[in-house]
This record gives structure tokens, sequence and C-alpha cells, in this order.
């Protein structure tokens, strides 16, 4: 039979061979990538674990404590006579110098000191007249010596009688030769009015019961007073170094030392006071506020484990714990100590065990079987 035109038998042949060694050529690669994506890949286990580790730590021992004015540097100003408070010219928070008037009080005791006065300057003027006479006398021997003698006393009486009225008249702040019927209630050191008894137009009594017209403090330097607990008695002796942090100032803190212990326990609370002395050159700790004292605590070994291993689940803080057998342990531990990245473990668990720091949500149904 004779071959079509243009299909010599050679061509057919050449083709039918490169047919199959293309077919040949994909079979092999795909086949290579078969080969290649066959054998999985081992992947990382959901789970992973860690050991329980033993760790030498130093614990920091926080006692709660309030800011204190120094007793040594408090005034409370009462009013030195009875009478009507006519000025109080200074209001709490107010800084005062010393001297400065503070008050200024209308009393009828202004005019009876300086009546005494004046009564006790002429007395001592006619006793020295009749000292003086009475001494030409017993130097001419008209008089007795102990009638002279009785005369000096008198004399001196009266030097006495006026050195007190002199003395009264400082106290009072008044002049000898003033008339007004008031008187200046000055401060007697510089601080600051931590608080005001009195107003304006009141009627101030004795002062046998009076209030206070004003408290004055000097705030450069406060006590920081803690309660500290009879487990801590030991960490806190005399010469301890603290250091001090306030809540109203979150990024500040003061160091200092313990500068005294009280000698017996709160029978309610079970506290010593401890106090700590600071300088507060620019007043920015107040009386009452809220102060912590940090000391630094015992040394001890505690067990930690990563915080993620750590799981609650209502009151209950527990971790899973891998057994030797490749099973899993639902185990409750007590928490010493929680940071954020290591918590300390005060029991439930043993060094070198082994617990779960990922992946613990996947064994909770199956904890322990």
């Amino acid at each position: 039979m004779r071959q079509p035109t243009g299909y010599p038998r050679e061509g057919i042949r050449r083709s039918h061979l490169c047919i199959a060694v293309f077919a040949s050529a994909l079979l092999v690669s795909c086949g290579g990538a078969n080969l290649k994506a066959g054998p999985q890949t081992q992947q990382r286990s959901p789970v992973q674990v860690a050991q329980v580790a033993v760790q030498t730590v130093q614990n920091e021992v926080s006692i709660p404590a309030k800011v204190q004015a120094d007793p040594d540097r408090v005034v409370h100003i009462y009013p030195p006579v009875s009478g009507r408070l006519v000025s109080l010219n200074v209001r709490p928070g107010d800084e005062v110098k010393k001297g400065q008037t503070l008050a200024i009080i209308e009393s009828s005791d202004a005019a009876a000191a300086r009546s005494d006065y004046e009564k006790a300057r002429i007395e001592v003027q006619r006793s020295q007249q009749a000292e003086a006479r009475a001494a030409l006398l017993l130097q001419h021997e008209v008089m007795a010596q102990k009638d002279y003698e009785d005369i000096k006393a008198q004399a001196e009486s009266a030097k006495s009688d006026l050195a007190r009225t002199e003395q009264r008249l400082r106290m009072l702040g008044l002049s000898a030769t003033s008339a007004s019927a008031q008187i200046a209630v000055r401060s007697p050191r510089a601080g600051v009015v931590l608080e005001i008894g009195a107003a304006n137009g009141e009627l101030s009594k004795s002062l046998d019961n009076a209030s206070s017209i004003a408290t004055i403090a000097d705030l450069s330097s406060v006590w920081i007073v803690g309660d500290l607990y009879e487990k801590d008695i030991s960490l806190a002796a005399r010469g301890t170094p603290t250091k001090i942090t306030v809540s109203a100032l979150p990024d500040a803190s003061w160091h200092g030392t313990i500068s005294n212990v009280s000698d017996f326990i709160d029978a309610t609370t079970r506290t010593l006071k401890a106090r700590v002395i600071l300088p507060n050159p620019r007043h920015q700790l107040k009386p009452e506020m809220f102060a912590t004292i940090h000391l630094v605590g015992r040394k001890q070994e505690v067990m930690t484990v990563p915080t993620t291993a750590v799981l609650h689940e209502g009151s209950n803080v527990f971790v899973m714990v891998k057994k030797p057998d490749g099973t899993y342990e639902k185990r409750i531990i007590t928490i010493a100590n929680s940071q954020s990245d290591t918590t300390a473990v005060a029991s439930g668990l043993r060094p070198g065990e082994n617990v779960v720091t990922s992946g613990a949500e996947l064994l909770r149904e199956g904890a322990g079987s």
C-alpha cells in the first residue's frame, strides 16, 4: 500500500520515540516529587515540659507604714489668755516663720498684766527710798539693825514682784508702755500649719481647758512608722538599711535605716512599731501618707517553675506533671512568690519533676489517664 505523501516512515518512528522519552521524563519527575513529599517531616510536639528547679532566693519583706511628723518638731499653739479671737491669719498648709503673728486676741488680761506691772514698779521705787533712809538712820545709830533688815527685805520682795510682772508681760508679748488690750499670738518656730482649731470672733478660754488655735510642724524631717510582724523582727534591727516608697509618688523612692523598733507587741495586731527617719527638704512626704518600708529578707532555697506552667481553676492553683510512664497528672500546688517569668512553689512538687509549660489545655481532659 502506498504511504501518504509528506509522512515518511522514518519520521513517524522518531515522533514515537520523542513521545516515549517525554513521557518517561514526566513519570520520573512526578515520581521524584512523590518520593520527596512521601516521608513526613517530624513536627514539634504541642506539649512542652520543663524541669522543676531549685534556686536560692532572697525575698523582700514589705512593711505597711505611714508618714508622720516628728513629735519633737510639732507645736500646738494655745491662747495665752482668755478673750475674743479678733483675727486668725493662717490656714492649713501655710508655711510660717518663727515669730510670725498667727492670731490676735483681745483680752482684759492684758490690762490686768500692765496694772500689776505698774503697781510693782511703784512699790519698788517706794521700797528703795525707804531702804535708803533706813541705811542713813542705821549709820547714825538711830535705827536698830533688825528694823533695817526688815525694810531691806521688803525692798527685795518688791523687786521680785516687779520681775514677775515683767516676765508676765514678755510672755504675753506686751509692751510696758502700750495701752492696747490686744495680744498677738506668735509662732514659736518655723514650720507648716497642719490644722486650725479656732475661728475669727471665737471666744478663747484660759490655758486650763483651752483648744489649740493652730498646730505647726517642721516637716524638714519626717518619721516613717511601720507595723512589723513578729516573724520579721530579726530583719529590722537598728541600723538596718531600708528602701521607702509611698503610694502617692510611685516613681520615687527614699533610702534610710531603721532608727528604732518598739519594745512591746500590740496585742490586737501582733505587730511592733518600726521607725525610719528621713530628711524631707522639699516637703514631698506629707503626714498620713501611706508608705511601705522594704527590707531584705532571708536567703532560702525554693522550687521554681516557669510561670506559664501555673494554671488556675477557681481557687485552686495547679500544674500538669509528666510522669515517668508518659502520662500526665494534675497536681495542686502552693505558690510562694510569682514573677513574670518564674514562679516559686512552696509545696506540691518535688525537685526534678517535669511540668507542662505549653499545651496543658490539651491534657486537662485526659489528666491522670
